[in-house]
């Protein structure tokens, strides 16, 4: 397992890394354990250095994000054939690792996977971020085994299985350094959120394939950084979102699913003003003001995303409408949804 490094990007996360960090030095053996620290404030790196010394630590030039900070991290680690992007916030298994790298090495068609992602504070259920592997339909809306929206399944032993799936969450995210290196790294102008989906994208039009793997489990605590409700948050996922479609989906196609995803943008910025958070409603409105602002850089973005294409067409994708589905045909578990 030498080949395999566990990187953990930390900021401020002092907390996590002496709650957490024990359980994965104890049940990652001969992986190398590296902490990539983002300019913390706090005495995270003081308390590895002290109570850690075998771990491997990388001091990051600036803060800007998740997607810049492992892009950096990353591109100082050689040597090794697959990264295993960690969150501090997770509580890692026995034997966590051993079934994702064995399925990669008899798989060489596997960029990327991730394992079962449970809920740190209810132990049963899936977690939001990630659950028993990500989806994506038919006008760019992320999804989850395990995850609809808001609704988080219990876990009865129904993904305990390997799967091909579209995306591999970044809380936990297995990727082989060849193709994370191939296709670019993470888009840092996502700074964070929906990094890990365009990552996996991206790969998938390279030619890839992304495995969810339910015999490896992680429990994870989840809105360490923001969130769920942090208007920051909703805005970055809209944004980002809009960036997806943008970056990966053909010109006849996004003529007409980006209108499409206006109007549903819009329709869920009124629902967060009228229901839930006018915070939330305007930062839908600032996400879409943004990324038209953002416009030539994100068409520089989608010609290199061109160039990467060798699959014209992703079978892997769900060719439904999941908010249809969810929200007007009422089915709020992955197994209702059939095939798209």
């Amino acid at each position: 397992m030498n080949r395999v490094a566990v990187v953990i990007l930390n900021y401020n996360g002092r907390k996590f890394l002496e709650k957490f960090l024990p359980g994965v030095i104890s049940h990652s053996e001969g992986c190398r354990i590296i902490v990539a620290d983002n300019c913390s404030t706090d005495d995270s790196i003081t308390y590895v250095e002290t109570h850690h010394p075998a771990v491997e630590v990388i001091k990051n030039s600036t803060n800007n994000g998740y997607s810049a900070g492992y892009n950096e991290a990353l591109g100082k680690i050689t040597d090794v054939e697959y990264f295993v992007l960690l969150n501090s916030d997770v509580e890692v298994t026995q034997d966590w690792i051993k079934p994702i790298i064995e399925m990669m090495d008899k798989n060489q068609s596997i960029a990327a996977a991730q394992p079962k992602i449970l809920d740190y504070k209810k132990r049963t259920h899936f977690e939001y971020a990630g659950a028993a592997g990500g989806h994506i339909d038919v006008l760019g809306y992320p999804f989850c085994r395990g995850r609809l929206f808001l609704h988080l399944e219990e876990d009865n032993g129904q993904y305990n299985d390997q799967q091909q799936i579209f995306w591999a969450t970044g809380a936990c995210l297995f990727v082989r350094a060849s193709c994370f290196h191939e296709v670019g790294g993470f888009d840092e102008d996502f700074f964070a959120h929906m990094e890990e989906i365009d990552l996996c994208w991206r790969l998938n039009n390279a030619g890839y394939q992304i495995y969810y793997n339910g015999q490896s489990t992680v429990f994870h605590v989840g809105g360490g950084t923001l969130d769920k409700s942090n208007p920051k948050k909703t805005y970055l996922n809209f944004r980002n979102g809009l960036s997806l479609l943008y970056k990966n989906y053909t010109t006849s196609e996004l003529w007409i699913k980006l209108p499409i995803r206006i109007v549903l943008d819009i329709i869920a910025s009124i629902k967060f003003m009228l229901f839930d958070s006018v915070k939330d409603g305007i930062a839908v409105m600032k996400a879409h003001r943004d990324f038209i602002g953002e416009y030539k850089n994100n068409y520089r973005k989608r010609q290199i995303t061109k160039r990467q294409k060798k699959l014209k067409k992703l079978s892997i994708i769900y060719q439904k409408s999941i908010v249809l589905e969810y929200f007007i045909k009422g089915r709020k578990r992955f197994d209702q949804l059939g095939k798209g």
